[in-house]
């Protein structure tokens, strides 16, 4: 195993803690594969692939935190996932990457942006209040997200985070609710791109494996951590996803 093998084993450990945690573990894995020689196409494709494991043990062991919303049960927020997650391979596959990676500072900015209002600065509201977004825009946001997910994916947990905290549940529950559906919106990505490329099973190996072992941590520190300071941590890696993401744009 050599340096840079052990580099891409490093990132993707911590890639898949963050994951579990607050999404935005391919901002890790992204940099570190353009690091190891693949071309921005081939890393996006690529960590879709090594991340989509790790994304499925560690929905598996949060799934007693995992719920739906109001009016929206987990099978259809898993439907409109995968439908999503396809809908956003299809797109990568058949046009240039480029014009929506220079959307994601944005979008990422505006999702941490929502969290925090969300947590820090809105006024408490009762248990029985209206959530902000109605289980039918909370399917569309869920879709569209899924569309980012499978398209490039990198923040597309503090979205999740941001829509499902707004449709109303507690941050712990969102937490891991989107852990399970951005697995299942990547299912379909993942397929797709094992049907259409060509990738490095080394790579994809040693990814995989780290990213499925930092995972497993981060369930743990979600099951246990103080909410509040689980909201301030999410935060936190949001805005700094969304100021190394504007430095490199």
């Amino acid at each position: 195993m050599n340096l840079t093998d052990l580099v891409l084993v490093a990132v993707a450990f911590f890639a898949g803690a963050q994951n579990a945690l607050a999404g935005g573990g391919s901002f890790l894995t992204f940099p570190a594969l353009l690091y190891a020689g693949l071309d921005p196409r081939a890393a996006n494709i690529t960590s879709s692939i090594a991340l989509f494991p790790g994304q499925i043990t560690t929905g598996l062991a949060g799934r007693s935190m995992v719920m739906g919303v109001a009016g929206l049960s987990v099978r259809a927020l898993i439907i409109i996932s995968l439908a999503g997650g396809l809908v956003g391979a299809v797109l990568l596959l058949a046009t240039p990457v480029a014009v929506f990676t220079h959307l994601v500072p944005y979008l990422v900015l505006f999702a941490t942006a929502v969290f925090a209002w969300g947590s820090f600065f809105k006024k408490p509201r009762p248990d029985d209040a209206t959530p902000e977004l109605s289980p039918k825009m909370a399917g569309v946001a869920q879709f569209f997200i899924a569309v980012y997910g499978g398209y490039f994916g990198g923040g597309i947990g503090i979205l999740m985070l941001a829509a499902l905290t707004a449709a109303g549940l507690l941050v712990r529950h969102a937490g891991a609710t989107k852990n399970v559906l951005a697995g299942v919106c990547n299912a379909a990505a993942v397929v797709l791109f094992l049907a259409e490329t060509k990738v490095d099973w080394w790579i994809v190996l040693l990814v995989g494996v780290a990213a499925i072992i930092g995972g497993q941590l981060g369930v743990y520190l979600l099951r246990r951590i103080n909410e509040r300071l689980l909201r301030v941590g999410i935060t936190a890696i949001g805005v700094a996803l969304t100021v190394g993401l504007f430095i490199r744009a």
